[in-house]
């Protein structure tokens, strides 16, 4: 890979079939991908440049996502560390511009009642202790920038088939009596006449706390509120090998190395299989799309049922998200392509776009405003791990998210923070602390670079499967 710096007057071209699996890194230094996020944030906050000579610092962080630059936010704010981040490409160039805003009281793709019967119902009140502890922690975040176009109201789960709703009902049951939350269970007028008329909507669960939010502005919040505490952001500065010596990380980057005591990667589904030996086919690089349409008139909305920004996601494995955003567009996602190399086939897009049609027929005229697809960081278990895999090592992981990270990434960047500084928690027996990122032995025959594409076949029969019990049977 060509690791000449591209001139300062241009970025690099953006990649859109870049693959995590069979890629050495994202690029360097490459443009963003044209995401409405990017359309409508601004010029990004000023930032450090490349790293251009070898220094030190006192902790690296790799990776400048929500979750890196919320770690390097509070280890200055809460334990006086100036990290140094080292980005690849632009700040938030990841997951964190690419995904739809979506800020919920949760994380990974496990709902609670699955909480209790994998870890037992004591585990699972703690961990949503824990999870409702981060969703605070990000409501705080939210609350500091409001350039971020915070949208409360909650988090509507629409079943997409009647016979859904026993899941839900379960469900809404289940965070009532065991959780203590306030969700209620609406019928599909009640959606219609309050929220949307989704027409495929066969009632709903009702989740109360919820915040959509620009992601891309509330990231660059983040990046400011970092360098203001004496944090340093590199974009342009891929790692592209690490050394331990005597204790000290020598962090390689095209530029030079940086020499720290302690590394934290936060790379999310942009984690190539090369960056660390302890990262190495531990996530599964999921694809996911999304559409902005532009923006809907006053009769438009109307016409479509459109009377609420709370966001949406539906009951099929692979869901749908949407919302209403502020400025009066309609953003919706959903799964996209298995590799890198297909994504910008126009069929995944068609998924969206038919989606979008089914669910509001009066919105099937209007025009596409920006379309987008990024990975998304699917661990074994779906649910994430903020972790430090070998006690010898102060190397340190945060990611896993399934595509739920928003909200909860802020938290996962506190709890980073905390082990970097090499303070303890009673929260750090919970499992998403404790059990390493690790895939189960069936894929040890796949867990070399050069096997790990071979990972998806699988996941082609998982996508056919998942096609025929959410639509056929």
């Amino acid at each position: 890979m060509d690791m000449t710096p591209p001139p300062a007057s241009r970025l690099a071209e953006y990649d859109p079939r870049y693959d995590p699996l069979v890629d050495a890194t994202p690029g360097r230094g490459r443009d963003y991908a044209p995401t409405y996020w990017v359309a409508s944030a601004g010029a990004p906050p000023p930032d450090d440049g490349p790293v251009t000579q070898d220094v030190d610092a006192d902790v690296v962080i790799v990776g400048a996502g929500f979750t890196g630059l919320a770690a390097a936010l509070f280890l200055a704010r809460e334990h006086g560390i100036k990290a140094t981040v080292l980005e690849a490409n632009q700040s938030a160039w990841g997951c964190t511009s690419r995904n739809g805003g979506q800020g919920q009281n949760a994380s990974g793709r496990l709902y609670r009642s699955q909480w209790i019967a994998r870890w037992g119902l004591d585990t699972a009140k703690r961990l949503d202790a824990e999870i409702r502890s981060g969703f605070e922690t990000f409501k705080s975040l939210v609350a500091e920038i409001p350039e971020c176009e915070p949208q409360a109201g909650g988090h509507l789960y629409i079943a997409h088939r009647e016979k859904k709703l026993a899941f839900l009902r379960n469900e809404a049951e289940v965070m009532r009596r065991v959780f203590g939350y306030q969700t209620q269970m609406l019928s599909t007028a009640e959606v219609h006449e309050r929220y949307l008329r989704d027409h495929e909507c066969h009632g709903a669960m009702l989740e109360p706390d919820g915040v959509g939010v620009h992601p891309l502005k509330l990231a660059f919040g983040y990046l400011k509120r970092a360098r203001a505490l004496g944090a340093r952001v590199h974009p342009a500065s891929p790692v592209i090998g690490i050394e331990t010596k005597g204790g000290v990380h020598h962090v390689r980057t095209p530029g030079g190395t940086v020499r720290a005591r302690a590394v934290g990667f936060c790379t999310g589904g942009y984690t190539g299989q090369s960056l660390h030996p302890s990262l190495r086919s531990k996530i599964m690089p999921i694809l996911s799309n999304s559409l902005v349409t532009r923006v809907l008139t006053p009769q438009e909305r109307e016409a479509a049922g459109l009377r609420s920004t709370t966001f949406v996601t539906d009951t099929r494995t692979l869901r749908f998200y949407y919302r209403l955003l502020p400025d009066g567009r309609m953003q919706i996602g959903s799964r996209s392509s298995i590799t890198g190399a297909d994504a910008p086939n126009p069929r995944h897009m068609q998924v969206l776009v038919d989606g979008l049609h089914r669910k509001f027929p009066a919105l099937r005229d209007v025009e596409i405003a920006h379309s987008w697809w990024g990975w998304v960081d699917v661990s074994h278990d779906m649910m994430p791990r903020i972790t430090q895999p070998d006690p010898a090592q102060t190397i340190f992981h945060a990611l896993g998210y399934g595509g739920n990270g928003v909200s909860f990434s802020a938290h996962a960047g506190r709890r980073l923070a905390q082990r970097i500084a090499g303070r303890g928690d009673a929260a750090f027996d919970l499992p998403i602390y404790k059990t390493p990122l690790e895939y189960p032995n069936v894929f040890d025959t796949v867990r070399s670079p050069l096997f790990a594409p071979f990972r998806r076949f699988g996941q082609r029969f998982l996508y056919r499967w998942y096609y025929l019990r959410d639509e056929v049977l």
